[in-house]
């Protein structure tokens, strides 16, 4: 009987758990959506709703002014096609520097190993500061090229511990050595062994390094001053800057003009939310496809055992 008891008292406090838990996890996956959610309805309502706090939850007075200005500007369209350049080459670049450099660093008889493992470890915490970055791209030639957001960064140390530790925890030793035994070299152990076995963390990498590349912005505000080679951020950026200078010297103009311009700056005040969404959305409709690698690349590079 004091057993039966002492079993349903522990079933309880499990359920009672699972319903706390469950809870939790509900409100936390509200307070991240939400935000996105309120900028989606803010951008499709009239921004004097917005302003009075109408469209906490739904869109109120819809319309499409906000969009409408924004796809209007040619200069949109040329940062989508360069912001897509930008992640597709400059991610491929991460990739192929990072993931061979993870699994060297996997090998024990590697020489100087130690010392290379600080030497990447201590750039996490180190580095040289924005002016000798500028005059070292500027000495490359790399100052208004394209190429200094493809090549600009190579390798993140913290992406490349997460992908040794995965070739380290996930991947059997054993295998490498009935490869070693068959005759294989490291270049087939590498390419027909661990790359095939590395495809969720491959996609896990993909992802981060993609993520960086899409939101850059400050790189091209530095090096490229041409705009036909500003990336999509750096364009909604100024989009959103000229927009909100555009009441400048309004004591000056007529009736007229104030009205058109004060409509400009409240347009501009939904321009922000729809901004927030064009640029969002690519990687929203993107993760789901990675979700599965993403979750399991994670878990299993996480822990060793």
């Amino acid at each position: 009987m004091a057993k039966n008891k002492i079993t349903r008292v522990k079933r309880k406090k499990t359920e009672l758990f699972d319903v706390v838990n469950n809870i939790l996890v509900v409100l936390i996956t509200l307070i991240v959506i939400y935000p996105l959610y309120f900028c989606v309805i803010a951008s499709f309502s009239r921004p004097s709703q917005v302003a009075l706090g109408k469209t906490l939850l739904w869109v109120k007075d819809f319309t499409l002014d906000a969009y409408k200005y924004v796809f209007q500007e040619k200069q949109l369209w040329i940062g989508y096609r360069n912001s897509i350049i930008y992640l597709v080459l400059g991610t491929l670049y991460n990739l192929v520097l990072t993931i061979p450099a993870a699994y060297v660093m996997t090998k024990k008889y590697l020489p100087l190993r130690g010392p290379l493992s600080w030497y990447y470890f201590i750039t996490m915490y180190i580095g040289g500061g924005m002016i000798p970055t500028y005059l070292l791209i500027k000495n490359l030639g790399l100052i208004d090229n394209p190429l200094v957001l493809i090549i600009g960064s190579g390798v993140s140390c913290y992406n490349l511990i997460v992908t040794r530790q995965y070739f380290s925890s996930s991947i059997p030793q054993d295998i490498f050595d009935a490869a070693y035994i068959d005759g294989a070299s490291e270049l087939s152990c590498f390419t027909r062994i661990a790359m095939p076995l590395a495809k969720p963390i491959i996609a896990v990498m993909t992802l981060y390094y993609g993520v960086g590349h899409w939101n850059s912005y400050y790189g091209a505000l530095l090096y490229i001053r041409k705009s036909v080679y500003y990336p999509l951020q750096l364009v909604l950026r100024n989009i959103l800057i000229s927009n909100e200078l555009s009441l400048a010297g309004i004591e000056n103009a007529d009736a007229e003009t104030v009205a058109y311009m004060l409509y400009v700056a409240e347009m501009a005040q939904g321009m922000k939310y729809a901004i927030v969404f064009i640029a969002s959305a690519p990687l929203l409709v993107a993760y789901p496809f990675v979700q599965k690698h993403f979750t399991k690349g994670i878990m299993i590079g996480s822990v060793k055992g």
